[in-house]
Formats: structure tokens, C-alpha cells, sequence
């Protein structure tokens, strides 16, 4: 009965093994789970916190969020940096508004624009703002150019070539 009894120790020592192994497997997955709950609990509170910030920023009218200063029409956003996520970065253009309001990167493609002799292209622009003349890069500011073209900060005469926007009176930035 010798071999018996060995073999049952045999087997007995493995499945001690398998058992420590799925229990520090286990622990492992626990952990994980703990870390995943903690992110999950810190994006709740952080969309509740929005929330209660959002809800409290009074609704704000024509009048209220414009002055006049000698008879120009100022905007409140007028020598604001904008650099935060998930509110429009670039305001539409009122009369009073510098390209001080804009973030950097697109305050660098008006003043590009600006100081150019006559319509530009993306692909014209990306290497005077610092970046490497890729596609993805003119891509990315050929949007950008667009968002200002939307906004009133740009015109596009022709597919694809900026100017300067042209002001308009007594009408939106966008209508032609």
C-alpha cells in the first residue's frame, strides 16, 4: 500500500500547488478590480462635479455678457486665454475680440494668414507655425484653418486658400 499512499501525496502536493496558484491569480484579479473601481469612482465624481459647476454658471444673455466701451461692442472673452477642454476653444469672432482670445497654436495661424501676401494653404502654414510638413500635421491645421474659417476669424475665397476675414456689419461672422 506503500505506492498508494504516495500517490495520493502525489497528487495532493499538485493540488495544493493549483490552489495557490488560483489563489494568487485571484488576488491579482482582485487588485485589477480595485484599481478599475477606484478610476471608475473618480470619472462619477468628476461628472457629478461638472455637473454642479455647469448648473450654477448662470445662463448668460447678449446684454449681460457684452459692454460697451466707447461705443464698441466688447465681448467678455476679449484678452481670455481659452485652454480648457470641452468648451469652445475658439469663440466666434465680436467686434472688440483680439486673437489674444485664442488658444496659441491658432492665434500663430491667423497671425500667419495675416501676415502673408495673399491666400494661403495648410500645407503653406505648417512649417511657419513649427511643425514638420507632414500630412498629418496638415491635415490637423487645415481643420483648424476650417474651425476658424466657422468662426468667423478666417475667410476661404477658394477651396482650400485663406485670407483674413473680411468684418462684416450687422451680420453674423458666417454669412455671405
Amino acid at each position: 500500500m506503500g505506492s498508494l499512499f504516495e500517490e495520493l501525496e502525489a497528487r495532493e502536493a499538485a493540488a495544493r500547488t493549483r490552489v495557490e496558484a488560483l489563489e494568487a491569480e485571484l488576488a491579482e484579479v482582485s487588485r485589477r478590480l480595485s484599481v478599475a473601481r477606484e478610476g471608475l469612482e473618480r470619472l462619477r465624481i468628476a461628472r457629478e462635479t461638472v455637473a454642479e459647476v455647469l448648473a450654477e454658471i448662470p445662463a448668460v444673455t447678449a446684454d449681460a455678457s457684452e459692454t460697451r466701451v466707447e461705443g464698441v461692442l466688447v465681448s467678455p472673452y476679449a484678452g481670455a486665454e481659452r485652454q480648457v477642454i470641452g468648451v469652445l476653444t475658439v469663440p466666434n469672432w465680436q467686434p472688440g475680440m483680439g486673437v489674444d482670445v485664442l488658444p496659441s497654436l491658432y492665434r500663430d495661424i491667423v497671425e500667419v494668414v495675416a501676415d502673408a501676401p495673399g491666400p494661403v494653404r495648410a500645407k503653406q502654414i505648417v512649417p511657419r507655425i513649427g511643425l514638420p510638413a507632414e500630412t498629418g500635421k496638415i491635415e490637423g491645421t487645415r481643420a483648424k484653418l476650417k474651425r476658424l474659417v466657422e468662426r468667423g476669424w478666417l475667410d476661404e475665397d477658394a477651396p482650400g486658400l485663406f485670407t483674413p476675414a473680411r468684418r462684416r456689419t450687422g451680420a453674423s461672422p458666417n454669412s455671405r
